[in-house]
């Protein structure tokens, strides 16, 4: 069959590839397209061959693709690994008050000082109802001596930190990662230098957020100099 021609002078050509979309989920994702959380579509093509606009033989599957319910842009399913911005939040917010309660753990709670860094860190970072009182229980909650021994207690620390910081490393820049160890480097210089158990902490710290040490060693000693 020969193609004709539209009504603007162009061919029409009388056979094509439609694809047909199904929707097999949905959800809330970030979308590049729109800059913000949106609602998405996560959907399945089939491909079919059409001769005069009707649907013959079947040319495969495509997909499966993430579609935005507002702009209609399609990516790729991996782009739901990326965290909404409400979500990215809440991890931020769980890290630093993490890198907190780990630093005051591993220092004590007894400086004043220390614990109105971590109090100042903590709000700056979203939990703005946050208070002294309610660190003091938290650290001496994963104190408990009558559970945890020495090494059981930095172990806990330690799964605490990773857990808390490694889903969130990826989409931090390196400026964002190094902001968070500063943050816990301050509240452990707030009552004095370092103690061992502080650098440990920290050092752990490092290593969740994707720090090598060198990187480590220098935002340790450059939380010495005031800002």
């Amino acid at each position: 069959m020969l193609p004709g021609r539209g009504g603007n002078g162009r061919k029409v050509m009388p056979w094509g590839i439609r694809t047909t979309w199904s929707t097999v989920g949905d959800g809330e994702f970030f979308c590049p397209g729109c800059g913000g959380d949106r609602n998405y579509r996560r959907r399945t093509g089939r491909r079919r061959l059409t001769v005069l606009g009707l649907p013959l033989l079947p040319r495969g599957y495509v997909g499966p693709v993430v579609e935005c319910a507002a702009c209609a842009e399609r990516y790729g399913p991996e782009l739901l690994d990326h965290p909404t911005t409400t979500r990215f939040s809440a991890m931020l917010r769980d890290a630093v008050h993490t890198v907190a309660l780990a630093v005051l753990a591993a220092g004590g709670t007894s400086s004043r000082t220390a614990l109105e860094a971590a109090v100042s860190a903590v709000r700056g970072a979203g939990f703005e109802d946050c208070t002294e009182e309610q660190l003091e229980a938290l650290v001496e909650a994963l104190g408990d001596t009558g559970r945890l021994s020495a090494d059981m207690f930095g172990a806990a620390l330690s799964i605490e930190l990773h857990e808390a910081l490694e889903p969130l490393s990826p989409h931090l820049a390196p400026a964002g990662r190094e902001s968070i160890l500063l943050q816990g480097a301050r509240i452990a210089l707030a009552d004095g230098p370092y103690t061992p158990g502080e650098r440990e902490v920290l050092a752990t710290a490092g290593g969740a957020l994707r720090l090598d040490t060198d990187d480590v060693s220098r935002l340790l000693a450059a939380a010495r100099t005031p800002s």
